[in-house]
């Protein structure tokens, strides 16, 4: 047993405290934090706007006329080709061509893979919103316009808040599936937390401690965004009562 500490203290030594190796997974974590932060703001963002112009079409297409039907239809198809391409093509891809070819004269690898991360996030935001959206009853829809609003405002103002609390526990798992989606931002020469945890094997030549340490750090967050999800459900539920 002393033997197996004494191993232990000195793997964790070489792999942490050696070279403040430590330093490089607490600025990895802040990467990575930053990325699926921002990454989750312009993903809500993409979502809403092509959920909403998924559902008026689907809902009120045929009812359009002239100029207003053929706007709507081209950006009906716009955003069913956004849904398709970015749906059907794994994330690292998208990333690695924001990055080699896209915006290959930049040098903010951090903003070009918030910008993939946020892309690739708003395909997935926008089906689970337009889920939401064609859930709400079509009354309130008729609500909203007897009460003098146009069709924007009662998206607005009545069936979006609507929509939104029906899907937020969806749209907070989500997040957790961007969060952990975020470890691939080192095929861009990010210094992530998971790139952090491959630099000191590399140094190191031990894989086990790192790669666990990684993992350990990601399993913790994701439990805590899970919990604060599970509070977040049952403060819906109980509002519903």
């Amino acid at each position: 047993m002393s033997a197996w500490l004494e191993d232990f203290k000195s793997e964790f030594y070489l792999n942490f405290i050696k070279g403040d190796k430590w330093l490089w997974l607490v600025d990895g974590l802040k990467a990575t934090l930053k990325i699926a932060f921002f990454a989750v703001i312009l993903g809500i963002v993409i979502g809403v706007l092509v959920a909403v112009i998924r559902s008026s079409w689907d809902q009120n297409g045929k009812k359009l006329r002239g100029g207003a039907k053929f706007i709507m239809r081209i950006l009906n198809f716009i955003a069913k080709t956004y849904l398709t391409v970015i749906r059907g093509t794994p994330v690292v891809v998208q990333l690695m061509i924001m990055y080699y070819v896209i915006f290959a004269s930049s040098t903010n690898a951090i903003l070009i893979a918030t910008m993939a991360f946020g892309i690739n996030s708003g395909a997935y935001v926008a089906e689970i919103f337009r889920s939401g959206i064609m859930s709400v009853d079509k009354g309130q829809f008729e609500a909203g316009r007897s009460l003098g609003f146009n069709y924007i405002q009662t998206m607005w103002y009545i069936v979006i808040p609507q929509a939104l609390k029906n899907v937020l526990p969806a749209l907070a798992n989500e997040f957790i599936t961007l969060l952990k989606e975020t470890s691939v931002a080192g095929y861009v020469t990010i210094t992530d937390l998971t790139r952090a945890g491959d630099l000191i094997r590399g140094k190191t030549f031990s894989a086990f401690m790192p790669l666990i340490a990684v993992a350990l750090i990601y399993l913790v967050m994701v439990v805590i965004l899970t919990w604060l999800v599970g509070i977040l459900e049952r403060k819906l539920r109980t509002s519903d009562h």
